[in-house]
């Protein structure tokens, strides 16, 4: 088995970075190329030669196996992820951008989950069984993360300059954090309507509460241990290796928190992970030398983020009597996110007096969501996944998202470039 592991792992990435040529020549994100690639090597597409062409049985083939077995990675990225996350949130720079851009910020996050939340409510009580209110929770928390990288592609590509792009880019930065706290809050509440057992204040209000702050605890001391040790290690291998240390280390308290002696607690490995990087950045001036080094050393993690992301992506369930429902909530949440993100960021550049042109067009640039929510939702899929009860759940979130986030790759930078063109910011000479 060893051997299959390893080859497919190999012909992943040999795929997945044939496929940067292919986006680069039809001006597609890396990402899009990441996830297509994962959907087409998966069980579900390329594992059908090895299971007689038919979904029956299709989780006991090899390259499902490969795929199950090979899931840890998707784990590790996150806590790299989240950690990248939380190095943006420097003193410095959230005394700059004041409150004009926690208040936008905020709304749009906030209204994103509420509107999706919203029509997904609707949905539930046409379709109760199938659109269950765990489902909904997750889906409106994950609607509120965006994807910054399609658009600082576009203001880099056309050398965008102006009052939109200086209030979208901190927007942004501290989006996917906002989304981080809100599914840190719903997802807990999600796990526990879908467990089920008896009602309890306790297990839908002050243990979610209680998770949080215990993961915001140990983070801070994973940050406070790693930028200590910075005193005695000055080389930036040796830095890495702390901050790595930092990730496996969050990621390890996630798990041994949730044995019944820890008191059984469901904590936040994302949360543990970005405030470790909030303190690393902020207690260490020159914290810059090792991100840089990390960020080489995550690309080909990332990556097969993307691509196992991709691969768990079950197809069976479009043909299973479920596909029409599924389309449907899919294209709900993909419009209802987009008028959630235009509003709120509408409403909170009207609060803050923008100028005209950003709070005209601000939210428009919100629209391209990816990594984050790939993150979350493979989080949610690993934990509802756990439980033969509430597996389906698991599978709905991750096809909703994928699906959605290849629709918001393709459209998402068009707007992007749209918003910027309109807001006058994109030089004539471009």
């Amino acid at each position: 088995m060893e051997f299959y592991i390893f080859a497919y792992i190999a012909l992943l990435l040999l795929v997945a970075l044939l496929s940067t040529r292919l986006m680069k020549v039809i001006k597609l994100p890396n990402v899009t190329g990441y996830i297509i690639v994962g959907i087409l090597m998966g069980p579900f597409v390329f594992g059908l030669l090895f299971n007689s062409f038919t979904f029956e049985g299709i989780k006991d083939s090899p390259i499902y196996l490969c795929v199950d077995r090979i899931k840890w990675v998707s784990t590790v990225a996150l806590g790299f992820i989240a950690f990248s996350i939380g190095t943006s949130f420097r003193a410095q720079t959230l005394k700059v951008v004041g409150k004009k851009v926690i208040i936008i910020t905020c709304l749009e996050a906030l209204l994103a989950s509420v509107f999706v939340i919203a029509i997904l409510v609707g949905a539930h009580f046409i379709f109760p069984e199938q659109v269950t209110w765990p489902l909904v929770l997750t889906l409106g928390a994950i609607a509120s993360a965006t994807a910054p990288a399609a658009t600082l592609m576009v203001i880099k590509q056309y050398n965008a300059r102006g009052p939109l792009v200086n209030t979208l880019l901190p927007v942004v930065a501290l989006d996917d954090a906002a989304a981080l706290i809100l599914f840190a809050i719903l997802f807990q509440i999600a796990t526990t309507l879908a467990i089920g057992g008896e009602f309890s204040i306790y297990k839908m209000l002050f243990k979610p509460i209680i998770e949080i702050l215990i993961s915001l605890g140990i983070g801070a001391v994973l940050g406070f241990l790693i930028s200590f040790m910075n005193r005695f290690f000055k080389s930036r291998n040796n830095r890495l290796i702390w901050c790595i240390f930092s990730v496996f280390a969050a990621i390890g308290c996630y798990y041994l928190f949730k044995y019944p002696f820890m008191g059984g607690f469901e904590l936040s490995s994302l949360l543990i992970c970005m405030m470790a990087g909030v303190i690393y950045t902020n207690m260490c001036k020159d914290s810059d030398r090792t991100l840089d080094v990390m960020d080489r050393f995550t690309s080909p993690i990332y990556m097969m983020f993307f691509v196992i992301s991709g691969a768990s992506l079950d197809l069976s369930i479009f043909f299973n009597g479920k596909g029409l429902l599924l389309v449907g909530v899919a294209f709900a949440y993909i419009i209802f996110r987009v008028i959630g993100k235009y509003l709120g960021a509408y409403a909170g550049c009207s609060i803050s007096k923008c100028e005209p042109q950003v709070k005209k067009y601000l939210g428009l640039a919100l629209i391209p969501q990816a990594g984050v929510a790939i993150g979350l939702a493979t989080n949610a899929n690993a934990l509802f996944s756990s439980n033969p009860a509430t597996a389906e759940i698991g599978g709905l979130i991750i096809a909703i998202i994928l699906t959605s986030t290849l629709v918001y790759e393709l459209v998402g930078p068009l707007f992007s470039k749209l918003a910027l063109s309109k807001a006058g910011e994109i030089p004539d000479t471009i």
